[in-house]
């Protein structure tokens, strides 16, 4: 059975989430915002050491 993905309901649960995520950022303080987003970036750089592919092989399996 497949799944029906609705593309307009998608648009609509991201674009509500980006006007929650932009209230939020507005309403913290800077250095609090600020932290976060570092540990985010901090993490997607520590979690790309994990990757079992080299980027040479990643990218000549995205070519395909």
């Amino acid at each position: 059975m497949e799944s029906q993905f609705d593309k307009k309901q998608h648009l609509r649960e991201r674009l509500e989430f980006i006007h929650f995520y932009s209230k939020w950022v507005k309403s913290v303080p800077n250095e609090v915002w600020s932290k976060q987003q570092a540990e985010f970036i901090d993490s997607l750089f520590d979690n790309a050491k994990n990757f079992k592919l080299s980027a040479e092989k990643y990218l000549k399996s995205i070519r395909r």
